[in-house]
This record gives C-alpha cells, sequence and structure tokens, in this order.
C-alpha cells in the first residue's frame, strides 16, 4: 500500500513538474519571454542543481537571448524613427532589459549538467543608455510640457499635463522647476465647487446644523481635481455650484401613547399536608405526612408610556455650471429623525412582572427635545444622503 502511494506522488509530481516545463515552453513560443524568464527564474531560485529543474536552465537561456534580441531591435527602429514622442518607450525598453538582467545576475552560475558547462548570458552595462535616454524623454516632458500650459484650453488639458509632470517627477525628481509647473498645471486642472445652503421652508434652521452640514471637512469629499468651499474666497473662480434648497421642514406634535399590560404570575405561598380525595393525610414510605408546597396568584398591571415626535426634511440640490450658468441637473433629497422614549409605571404585585417590564420600569419621563433640536439631530442623517449624492454625481 505505501509502495502504491509513493509511486502515485512520483507521478503526480512528475505530471506537475513536466506541465510547467511545457506551459513555460508556449510561453516562449508565444513570444511571451519575460513570462517565461519568470517562471524560470523561480523554479531555479529553490534547487538551481536539481536534475529536474535542468529545462529551466536551458529555456531561461532561450529566453532570456530572445527577449534581449527583441527589446534591441525595438530601440534600433524607435531611434531611426526620430520621433520624439518615441523616448518614453525608449526609456522603458532600456529599464526592461536592465532589469531583466539583474535578475538572473544573483543565480549564476547556472549549470548544464549533461554538457559539464554554465549556461551563457551575454549582459551589458545600461547605466550610459538609461541616463542618457532619462534626460532626454526629461528634456522632452519638461519643454513640451512648458509649452502646452500656454496652449491648453481646459482643465481636461490641464489634468494631462499634470499627469506628465507627474511622470516626469518619478523618474528624475525635481527636474529643474518642474515642481512649479506641476503646480500650475494642478491649480488650473482644479474644479472649484461652492456649496451653500437656501432654507425655504418656514422653519428656522440652527446655525450650528447649517456649519454642520457644510462642514467638508467631516465628508472627506475633496480629491485630486475637485475642492468643495462653503464659503467663496475672492481670489478664486469657481467652477460650479451646488445648491441645498431646504423646502419643506415638517415636525410632528408631541405625543405619548400608553398601553397596559396585565401579567400574573403563580408563587409559592408557605406549604401544606398532602391529602387525598377523602381528606386524609397522605404518608411516605416512612409512615411521615408529606408536605407539599401551597402556591397563589399575584397580579400586576403595567402602564407602558411611548413618547414619540419626529421630523422629516424635504429639500432638492442642484448643481449648476459657473461658465454657461446652467442647471446641471437636480436630486431630490429627503431626511427625518424620530425621537422614542419608553418609560412604565404600574399597579400590583411587581413580583408578576417579566424581566424585561422590570427594566423598563427604571426608567422615567423626559421632556420632549425642542424643535430645533430635532431639526438638528436630523442632520447626521442629511449629512449621508447629501455624501452620497455628491460622491455618485461627478462633474466631469
Amino acid at each position: 500500500m505505501i509502495k502504491k502511494q509513493l509511486l502515485f506522488l512520483l507521478i503526480f509530481i512528475t505530471f506537475v513538474g513536466c506541465g510547467g516545463v511545457k506551459k513555460t515552453q508556449e510561453a516562449i513560443n508565444y513570444g511571451n519571454y519575460d513570462e517565461a524568464i519568470e517562471t524560470t527564474i523561480k523554479n531555479l531560485r529553490n534547487n538551481k542543481t536539481k536534475k529536474s529543474n535542468q529545462p529551466y536552465v536551458i529555456m531561461l537561456q532561450e529566453a532570456y537571448e530572445k527577449a534581449t534580441n527583441r527589446d534591441q531591435n525595438e530601440i534600433n527602429f524607435l531611434k531611426k524613427d526620430g520621433n520624439p514622442a518615441n523616448l518614453e518607450s525608449i526609456y522603458k525598453v532600456y529599464t526592461n532589459l536592465n532589469l531583466r538582467q539583474e535578475l538572473i545576475k544573483p543565480l549564476l552560475p547556472l549549470p548544464i549538467l549533461d554538457k559539464g558547462k554554465n549556461a551563457k548570458f551575454q549582459f551589458h552595462d545600461y547605466t550610459n543608455d538609461l541616463v542618457n535616454s532619462k534626460e532626454m524623454l526629461s528634456n522632452y516632458l519638461y519643454e513640451n510640457a512648458k509649452k502646452s500650459l500656454v496652449k491648453a484650453e481646459n482643465k481636461e488639458d490641464f489634468r494631462n499635463i499634470y499627469d506628465d509632470l507627474s511622470y516626469l517627477n518619478n523618474i528624475n525628481p525635481n527636474y529643474k522647476d518642474s515642481q512649479d509647473l506641476l503646480k500650475v498645471a494642478h491649480d488650473k486642472g482644479t474644479d472649484f465647487v461652492y456649496v451653500f445652503i437656501q432654507n425655504q421652508s418656514d422653519k428656522v434652521i440652527p446655525i450650528r446644523l447649517e456649519d454642520d452640514l457644510l462642514n467638508f471637512d467631516t465628508y472627506r469629499l475633496n480629491n485630486l481635481w475637485t475642492v468643495y468651499h462653503n464659503k467663496k474666497q475672492p481670489q478664486l473662480k469657481y467652477d460650479f455650484e451646488i445648491v441645498l434648497n431646504l423646502r419643506e421642514i415638517n415636525i410632528s406634535p408631541e405625543k405619548i401613547s400608553e398601553k397596559q399590560i396585565v401579567q400574573e404570575k403563580q408563587v409559592k405561598d408557605g406549604w401544606k399536608y398532602l391529602q387525598d380525595s377523602k381528606g386524609n393525610a397522605v404518608k411516605d414510605s416512612l409512615g411521615n405526612n408529606i408536605k407539599v408546597d401551597k402556591f397563589k396568584t399575584i397580579r400586576s398591571t403595567l402602564y407602558q408610556n411611548t413618547q414619540n415626535k419626529s421630523v422629516q426634511i424635504i429639500g432638492q440640490m442642484s448643481y449648476f455650471d459657473l461658465l454657461t450658468n446652467q442647471l446641471i441637473k437636480t436630486f431630490p433629497t429627503e431626511s427625518g429623525f424620530k425621537f422614542e422614549h419608553n418609560y412604565a409605571t404600574y399597579r400590583g404585585d411587581k413580583n408578576a412582572l417579566d424581566q424585561n417590564y422590570l427594566d423598563l420600569l427604571k426608567y422615567k419621563y423626559v421632556p420632549f427635545p425642542s424643535n430645533e433640536q430635532m431639526i438638528f439631530d436630523s442632520g447626521e442623517d442629511l449629512k449621508q444622503k447629501i455624501k452620497y449624492i455628491i460622491t455618485s454625481n461627478n462633474f466631469r
């Protein structure tokens, strides 16, 4: 039985190993050289002298040579084309060439066991190529950004320039005055949105609620390209406007409802001697009179009181394009808050009440919140509605 299991395990390992070799060779055949290189390196890292790993040594040698030739041919073509837009591709190909050989170097030497020699890899010092191509690309991106900033006509243009400058600062940090240009591109590509509240209801909105609703730090809405303000800054030209129009604020009357609950319970009330149907005492096996518990019924009436008061806020959010002075879209919004408080009193025997009703007896009547407090308490729900509308509806 053990021999069969070992044989099965050996066959399984061989099958899995052959499958990995086959897939790697297919990757090479389809020109996916870097995929093949990644697979071979992963297998050889664990044991590069293992006999079953020999196919990976040969395939790594083949994949590396083909990938290097392909990349060098691509660079030659891009250079002959002479288009400055190719500079980024040239830099990236040089980066890949260097990275590929740096991945292989830690594995060397890689022995080819049946030939008694090591696999050969032609490495090249790409330092100058990388430095030169990066400098040419950096200069191209920088000059192109400077020219584009003058010609840019809309926000999208500035955002594209920003992306190019960000890439420039990624490969060549603080190149010339690229940081200053980056800031200009960002400022001009950013949408500034002014948000304010119009109260068209017949109720007074607490100032603290208005401040809370317009506190955009709590919303965390600002992102790379959109900034929201609740107070206009004179030096800024706003692109969009959001108006939260509160049309109705409905507050219900204060209401207390009462519910009577009657509960009964059987409780012990001493003991008595057990008697038979004829009134004779019943005795146990030792001749002693048998005692049994006496029970009585106790009753209590619970008066459960519920205090209720609610507020409903009905409004509308409107988006305006300040460049065209046009209404973009509107969104109805409704919010509310309900105050509810339960307390209870009782009459009768308290011991007849269930535990949940006993807990209710701990609470007493409380004063109803004022209308102003009710409106303010609805603010948290209203904030979530506002945030959902804004985050679900972009300006661009």
